[in-house]
């Protein structure tokens, strides 16, 4: 719930392209002014120990309610790009103390044995959130305004749970930690550790680009095709392929990686999604029915691994600071994000929309080379 305002701008760009009267370069900052936030915050975060010295329900809990207040002052009161960016910028800031607080909090109540199952979960969670917007907006064409206002209101509701209802589990801290802020640096000094980040990265180098774009994708693919799909179609289309296979996914790949080993899932994972970007411009001139089948694999494939990597970081990290750890590994990935974010729209006005994806293949490929680096370990 809390993560339903993350790309809740970005599933009505069409609208405000149109009403703003700004380009679809312009219209990237919408969605690249929350990573780069997310990931200031959260390297202020992982610098500060935050999420290892404030109640972590608390921290997400707030944090959450705050992107909500963000994303209503968006809805009611922005008039243009440069204050929907600053609002968007600060609540990217602010998810940076939801995302990587949840896993904390999850890495808490699980142990060895189930910690793949229950961080697929929560990533199945996040996908799904993520993914909401899209939702809102397909079940009727709602004004741009009051899909921002229904999503606003959902986070709200998940920061008021959080704070209620959420406590830390009996593997949390005491939450007295000290400082460390080289403990970062401590990090990638462990070869288990480095490894498992770096695959993280290259799952992100894909993961955002292509939950960015798919619906420009999809679009387009529509219109050149001339197919009689309606846009609420399409946005409900992109909820089940990305949203409801995602966090099929995300089950899945949580479920295998304790069962048959983290670095083999997270490594076949890859391996599916990559495949996908390769196979993509296909795609794009398939069939409607192939189309949205390819979409469902992409959509599962491109997000079962996330918790896999969080899952192989926790148990590689010290405990006392699992939170640290894991919002400095979020932090990179981010940044990474934002230039994919960037790259994909440019190829795309250079050669189009058919081939855009095939630039996220890199991610993947860096990200399956990783793994088989920690296959006898994981």
């Amino acid at each position: 719930m809390a993560l339903s305002v993350w790309f809740s701008a970005t599933s009505v760009v069409p609208s405000l392209t149109i009403e703003w009267r700004i380009s679809s370069a312009a219209a990237v900052w919408l969605t690249a002014s929350v990573q780069i936030g997310f990931a200031i915050g959260a390297i202020v975060s992982a610098v500060a120990n935050l999420a290892d010295r404030i109640r972590p329900q608390v921290l997400l809990g707030v944090s959450a309610c705050g992107t909500a207040g963000l994303t209503l002052a968006f809805a009611w009161f922005a008039e243009g790009l440069t204050t929907a960016m600053i609002l968007r910028f600060f609540t990217g800031v602010l998810l940076a103390g939801v995302y990587p607080v949840g896993m904390k909090l999850m890495a808490s109540w699980s142990t060895s044995a189930n910690r793949g199952t229950s961080f697929g979960l929560l990533i199945g969670a996040l996908t799904v959130g993520s993914i909401l917007p899209h939702l809102i907006n397909g079940i009727e064409t709602l004004p741009w305004k009051s899909v921002m206002t229904v999503a606003a209101c959902v986070a709200a509701a998940g920061g008021l749970l959080s704070v209620l209802f959420l406590r830390p589990g009996p593997g949390a801290g005491s939450g007295r930690v000290q400082a460390n802020p080289r403990y970062i640096w401590q990090m990638f000094k462990n070869r288990e550790s480095r490894l498992a980040n770096i695959g993280y990265f290259g799952h992100m180098w894909e993961l955002y680009a292509l939950w960015a774009w798919v619906g420009t994708f999809l679009v387009s693919s529509v219109n050149e095709h001339q197919r009689a799909i309606s846009s609420s179609a399409s946005s409900a289309t992109i909820f089940v392929t990305i949203g409801i296979f995602g966090l099929l996914g995300c089950l899945v790949g949580g479920w295998l990686a304790d069962k048959i080993g983290r670095a083999m899932t997270a490594g076949m994972a890859l391996a599916i999604s990559g495949t996908c970007c390769l196979l993509s411009p296909l795609a794009f001139d398939a069939a409607w029915a192939v189309l949205v089948l390819f979409l469902a694999i992409w959509g599962a494939a491109v997000i079962a691994d996330s918790g896999v990597f969080s899952t192989m970081l926790s148990e590689t990290v010290d405990s006392r600071y699992v939170g640290t750890a894991l919002t400095a590994q979020t932090a990179i990935g981010f940044l990474l994000t934002v230039v994919t974010i960037q790259i994909v729209p440019i190829i795309a006005d250079a050669v189009g929309w058919r081939y855009a994806f095939l630039v996220l293949l890199a991610g993947p490929l860096m990200g399956v080379a990783a793994m088989r680096g920690l296959r006898s370990i994981f």
